[in-house]
């Protein structure tokens, strides 16, 4: 099992609440830090970051001999004992005086990357979140960890990662709660669409994603460069200043640049998208458009009848992973494109539909589209 973004926000700061230690593991790219940022916000917090992957042995806390002869201890039996201090990083010693000087805000310490630390920056970092304690320096209470993984593949459902982490430590995996994070292109597409001076996501990028829905994050992993949220990010930011130079510019770099991020088989389905710019169908134009009701428009379905059957799938999948199909009419409308799809295409359909939880909360509906959508969809499975 896994949860989205938004199921998240409400998860990490509920198991902050109940004094426990938050590890969101998920794929590169998919937003992790984002959504701690985000966190931090929603429960007003001071956020400070460790990147643990690039911390060393020692970083955190380091011995300093004795400075004063008040520091030399003489013993009875044991001779002349030095009691030795430790010196702080800065982000600790910030967290100490953030804690002092505002001893009502929640502070939130972020160790993203934890599993690709070292086995000894590991340990060394062990006490602080089993014991809350570094040498003799304790965590102030109103300090709260999380922490971040990429997955191992000792962990359940990641059995065929690759990523270059370190195997989790049973006594890490004992004292945090895992929150496995998940990419939804639905909570996605709304966080996109946000921002102040301008959104988030160029509307090119978000058009396209609406689109080819697939893509944000695709199953099928390349060898070298893979969309991710994160680079769809850079994709957008790029194209906000790309867009601002001369059309003979544009031509010559938009391609080599979105390649950069994307990989090239990606990078030459975007940029066909944005030179061609074809309107296409979205979510919001299947489900929203008037008039009202379960019947799919007239102006919709037949633009949905001039596709081929491969932009027919594409949009068919798209649907799936942005829309309630228990709310009734978008079941209803759903079920009147789905006949419009050929006969393998869907039987594609309904196979990638089998495992989902939709296929539950159809059965489980008692909205009449609903329930003759699920039909549909068993008709469909037992030819």
């Amino acid at each position: 099992m896994s949860l989205t973004y938004q199921q998240l926000l409400t998860a990490v700061p509920l198991i902050l609440r109940g004094g426990n230690v938050p590890n969101i593991v998920g794929e590169a790219g998919i937003g992790k830090s984002a959504l701690v940022s985000d966190v931090a916000n929603q429960m007003n917090a001071q956020l400070f970051t460790t990147v643990v992957s690039l911390s060393e042995k020692g970083d955190l806390a380091i011995p300093i001999p004795p400075l004063t002869e008040s520091a030399f201890l003489e013993t009875k039996h044991y001779g002349q004992l030095a009691d030795v201090k430790f010196g702080y990083t800065h982000t600790l010693i910030q967290i100490i005086q953030h804690a002092e000087s505002v001893p009502s805000q929640p502070i939130i310490w972020f160790l993203d990357e934890f599993n690709r630390g070292s086995q000894a920056v590991q340990a060394e970092l062990m006490n602080l979140v089993l014991q809350r304690q570094i040498n003799d320096l304790v965590l102030p209470e109103n300090v709260f960890l999380i922490l971040a993984e990429n997955p191992d593949d000792s962990m359940h459902g990641f059995e065929t990662s690759e990523y270059a982490v370190q195997t989790s430590d049973a006594a890490i995996k004992d004292r945090t709660t895992r929150l496995v994070m998940s990419v939804s292109v639905k909570d996605w597409l709304a966080w996109a669409a946000k921002g102040d001076q301008r959104p988030n996501i160029h509307d090119l990028v978000r058009r396209f994603i609406a689109e080819n829905a697939g893509l944000l994050y695709p199953d099928v992993r390349e060898v070298d460069l893979n969309p991710t949220p994160r680079a769809w990010q850079r994709v957008s930011d790029n194209l906000f200043e790309l867009l601002g130079l001369s059309s003979r510019q544009q031509e010559d770099l938009l391609f080599d640049i979105v390649a950069g991020d994307l990989g090239q088989v990606v990078a030459t389905q975007f940029v066909r998208f944005v030179r061609e710019q074809t309107p296409s169908l979205t979510a919001e134009e299947v489900f929203d458009s008037k008039p009202d009701g379960p019947k799919v428009p007239l102006n919709i379905r037949s633009k949905f009848e001039s596709y081929s059957e491969i932009q027919k799938m594409t949009v068919m999948k798209t649907l799936l992973l942005t829309a309630d199909m228990t709310h009734d009419n978008n079941a209803a409308r759903f079920s009147e494109l789905l006949q419009l799809v050929a006969p393998d295409g869907q039987y594609a359909l309904v196979k990638q539909m089998t495992n989902a939880p939709m296929l539950d909360d159809l059965y489980n509906s008692e909205e009449h589209y609903a329930n003759v959508l699920y039909q549909q969809i068993m008709d469909i499975a037992t030819r």
